[in-house]
């Protein structure tokens, strides 16, 4: 039994090798150095619950983690320097968003001084909690909701004895159907088994009935100015549709914005104090934008899926979708560009190297693999050994281009971007180059450009009339041409159902003596034709054919014909002419098919 269970550990341990070293040599990760890697560390958090920031001011950024744990228990806010963990703190509920920001301008940034160094701000449920040197600062609760007169009633009559908690349940349950916001306590009431509501009914009716709403999204905004260590404000989503931009100082509400849903991710440009601009994702499905000054959202863009990921690209936005796609649209909500990916998104990333003047976004998929795209093209494949749920990137201790990976299974992965790393612009799909998506430098429209257009603006329509009576005159003498044709037998293919014949010719010599050769074929299926005669009609006095009519058998459907005859040219002043031949029927007059010969230059005639 033991030397089963020893081959079997072996196994999992060769199989993890090879696992290892098909990653290593990914051709993608060959552009990043591998840190460190640890598939036991039990991070589990998203890409809004990670931060990079030198929280001490000493130049040493530190990686910040707010640690979903189980979901119920063990939430914790985690701070590492390096691979090793600096720093614990529990959190009360589940985490939402992390951030850093700097409360105010005291300087020099130095170690140990309270408003030296940056803050951490953890929104959970309806706090934000406000941490500075690691430890507990200050706690802020975001704004009652009004109560509904009702509710607030039912629960007072429940508080006097007036009505049993049977009848209170029946009526919450009604107001809940027709759409009514309920509070939290009427919410968990409604779930409770019928045992259980006069037991829940006596330990709440006497305590306040309080509505609150809970963050959903978390971003910073910088104040006045744009230094990496200006004072930022926070800009908080709440589940009741509502932005709020609280003051860095006072932690009071500076502005409220109106969404028509609920917002899940936040994207802030701009200064709050001269003019700022918010994308937000809401969940249903839909893009907003918010200006300074604005009370409610504008310039919807409308999204075929469930937005998964957003980010900022200068002036463009980039978001993720779960029907497996990452699409671009202009500030104005015009789409630029669409890439199917091969597997569902589960985080985003911007990658923002400074130094080389590179800005690229980062797409982790369900397939264990992060894709790096700029603009519309993949310029970096990165495999790992799970499925990434958070990502990072930015200075991490004394290093510029980090970038922090957390896995599905709970593992931390970093890596570092070799200085040497060079990203080109292919797109691997079939299709234009990507020469075409550059624009032409049009010139500037000339004087004689803008009269020729107001001309043909002013004179619109009597040139489409003169346009229609040229085509019709073209119409008319093609048809005339045609019938011509017809009425002569020029055609070298009969129309005539009755005698389906079909005529060419070719000529053979350099002069002055030709030979010429004519093919005839009957393409009709059973009907032979009979009676049949080949004449030329030529210039006598240019040229001499030796058979001027030849008398044809009956031809057989399918077969080649060949007659032949020479031609002889009576003139050396290297002049030609074209000979007809005609098809001619006993009893009729008009042939049945025509061919025009034109006839080559003769060489001329050597004496010897």
């Amino acid at each position: 039994m033991s030397s089963e269970v020893d081959l079997r550990s072996q196994r999992a341990v060769m199989s993890q090798r090879e696992e290892t070293e098909d990653i290593k040599s990914h051709e993608g990760n060959s552009k990043w150095l591998n840190a460190y890697y640890d598939p036991m560390a039990s991070l589990y958090t998203l890409s809004q619950c990670m931060t990079l920031s030198d929280i001490n001011a000493d130049g040493d950024s530190k990686l910040v983690i707010a640690d979903l744990g189980t979901g119920t228990a063990q939430m914790k806010l985690k701070v590492y320097k390096g691979t090793s963990l600096m720093s614990e703190n529990t959190l009360i509920d589940l985490p939402t968003g992390v951030v850093t920001f700097y409360m105010d301008i005291t300087e020099p940034r130095t170690p140990g001084i309270c408003g030296g160094v940056p803050a951490i701000a953890v929104a959970s449920g309806p706090y934000m909690y406000i941490y500075k040197n690691l430890k507990p600062y200050f706690k802020f609760t975001l704004p009652s909701m009004e109560i509904n007169p009702v509710e607030s009633d039912l629960w007072s009559q429940v508080r006097d004895d007036k009505i049993d908690v049977m009848v209170l349940r029946e009526m919450l349950d009604g107001m809940r159907a027709e759409g009514t916001n309920l509070t939290v306590r009427s919410l968990k009431f409604c779930q409770l088994a019928q045992e259980d509501l006069e037991l829940f009914a006596n330990i709440h009716k006497h305590s306040p009935l309080k509505r609150q709403t809970v963050i959903t999204c978390l971003n910073t905004m910088k104040k006045s100015m744009a230094d990496d260590d200006a004072i930022s404000c926070l800009v908080l989503g709440t589940e009741s549709q509502q932005v709020y931009i609280l003051d860095p100082e006072a932690f009071t509400v500076l502005t409220t914005m109106t969404l028509p849903s609920v917002p899940v991710f936040l994207s802030v440009s701009g200064l709050y104090d001269v003019e700022f601009r918010l994308v937000v994702a809401c969940r249903n499905g839909n893009i907003y934008t918010l200006r300074r000054g604005a009370k409610t959202a504008k310039n919807c863009i409308e999204l075929n899926s469930q937005p998964v990921g957003l980010e900022r690209m200068g002036k463009n936005i980039v978001v993720g979708c779960m029907d497996e796609t990452l699409q671009c649209y202009t500030s104005k909500g015009k789409k630029l560009w669409l890439v199917k990916l091969p597997g569902s998104v589960t985080t985003m990333e911007v990658v923002d190297n400074k130094s080389k003047g590179f800005r690229a976004v980062l797409v982790a998929l369900s397939n264990c693999e992060v894709h790096m795209y700029k603009d519309k093209y993949l310029v970096n494949s990165i495999k790992t050994q799970d499925i990434v749920t958070g990502l990072k990137y930015g200075r991490f201790g004394r290093e510029d281009g980090t970038l922090i990976m957390t896995t599905k299974g709970g593992g931390l992965i970093v890596k570092i971007l070799k200085r040497t790393a060079q990203f080109e612009e292919k797109d691997p799909s079939a299709g234009p180059p990507a020469a075409q998506n550059i624009k032409l430098n049009v010139p500037k429209k000339t004087k004689l450009f803008v009269d020729q257009t107001m001309r043909e603006r002013e004179n619109a329509v009597t040139m489409h009339r003169m346009f229609q009576h040229d085509l019709y005159r073209l119409r008319l003498n093609t048809a005339r041409s045609y019938v011509k044709a017809l009425e002569n037998s020029l055609n070298p293919i009969s129309t005539n159902p009755a005698e389906p014949l079909k005529l060419s010719a070719q000529v053979q010599g350099i002069g002055p003596s030709f030979k010429l050769t004519v093919n005839l074929q009957n393409t009709s299926l059973n009907n032979p034709s009979m009676n049949l005669l080949i004449t030329f009609q030529y210039d006598d006095k240019l040229y001499a054919v030796q058979k001027t009519h030849i008398s044809v058998p009956m031809l057989v459907p399918g077969l080649n014909y060949a007659y032949e005859t020479f031609v002889e040219c009576l003139s050396d002043k290297g002049i030609s002419d074209t000979i007809k031949v005609f098809i001619l029927k006993q009893g009729r007059s008009v042939p049945i098919i025509t061919a025009v010969i034109a006839m080559p230059v003769s060489e001329t005639m050597v004496v010897v």
